[in-house]
C-alpha cells in the first residue's frame, strides 16, 4: 500500500468516525444554553417595550386626559405589535466577520470563534458536524481559562494563532472550493475529507492547550509552535 492509498484510507476512517459521531452531551447542554439564553433575551425585551407602552398609557391618562376607548385599543395594538416585533427580531448580536476576529480580546476570542463557528456549520459537510460540535465544546471550557494570561504572552500568540487564524483559515479554503468539487480526489484525498483531518488536528490542539493551561505549562504552550503542517490549509484546499 502507498503513502497516498494509507492517507486516503485514514481519511475515509476518519470521515465514517465524525459520521457515527452522536453529538456529545455537552455539545448538547450547550445548545440547550443557547437556546435557553436566546429564549430570556428575547422575552426580556418584549417585557421592556411591553412595560413602556404600559408606562406611557399611564403618564399620558394621568397627566393629558382618559384614554377611553380608542386609546384603550390602540395601546393594545402597540402591545400585540411591540411582542410580535421583538419575538421575530434575532436575540443576538451577528456573527463577527472572519477578519475581525483577529482583533478580538483574547478572553473573548474563544466564544466570538465559537459562534462564528456555529454560523458556518450549514455550509460545511454532515460528516464533520460532530467534530464542529466538539471544537466548540473545547472552545467554551477554553474561554476562562484565558481570562488571567497576558495578551502579549507567547501563549496567547500561540493560542490566537490556532482559534483565531488556523481554524478560520481552514473554513475559508473549504468554502473556496467549488461544490461540484469538494467530494473529487486531489493527491489521495477529497476536500471534504481535507476538511475533516483538519478539523481534528485543531480539535486535538485546543484540548492539548487547554490542558497546558490547566496545569500552567505557559512555556510549554508558548514553544510548541503549533501549525497545522498538512497541504489542505489556506489556499492550498482552494486549489482541489
Amino acid at each position: 500500500m502507498t503513502d497516498v492509498d494509507r492517507l486516503s484510507a485514514r481519511a475515509e476512517e476518519l470521515m465514517e468516525r465524525a459520521r457515527a459521531r452522536a453529538p456529545s452531551t455537552a455539545a448538547d447542554k450547550r445548545l440547550r444554553r443557547r437556546r435557553e439564553a436566546e429564549v430570556v433575551r428575547r422575552v426580556g425585551r418584549i417585557a421592556i417595550a411591553d412595560g413602556a407602552i404600559l408606562f406611557g398609557a399611564i403618564v399620558f391618562a394621568l397627566a393629558v386626559a382618559p384614554l377611553g376607548i380608542m386609546g384603550a385599543m390602540l395601546v393594545a395594538l402597540l402591545l400585540v405589535a411591540a411582542t410580535l416585533f421583538f419575538a421575530v427580531l434575532p436575540a443576538g448580536s451577528g456573527a463577527p466577520e472572519v477578519e475581525q476576529l483577529a482583533q478580538v480580546p483574547l478572553k473573548a476570542l474563544p466564544r466570538t470563534t465559537e459562534h462564528w463557528l456555529d454560523t458556518q456549520r450549514p455550509a460545511l459537510p454532515a460528516p464533520v458536524h460532530g467534530l464542529v460540535d466538539s471544537i466548540g465544546v473545547k472552545l467554551e471550557f477554553l474561554a476562562p481559562q484565558l481570562a488571567l494570561l497576558d495578551e502579549a504572552s507567547p501563549a496567547a500568540g500561540e493560542v490566537r494563532k490556532l482559534v483565531g487564524e488556523q481554524l478560520p483559515e481552514l473554513i475559508k479554503g473549504y468554502a473556496r472550493v467549488p461544490e461540484p468539487l469538494r467530494r473529487v480526489e486531489r493527491n489521495g484525498l477529497t476536500p471534504d475529507q481535507q476538511l475533516a483531518q483538519g478539523l481534528q488536528v485543531i480539535d486535538d490542539e485546543i484540548a492539548q492547550m487547554s490542558t497546558q493551561l490547566a496545569q500552567g505549562d505557559l512555556d510549554l504552550l508558548a514553544t510548541r509552535g503549533r501549525y497545522l503542517q498538512i497541504k489542505y490549509q489556506g489556499d492550498e484546499v482552494g486549489g482541489a
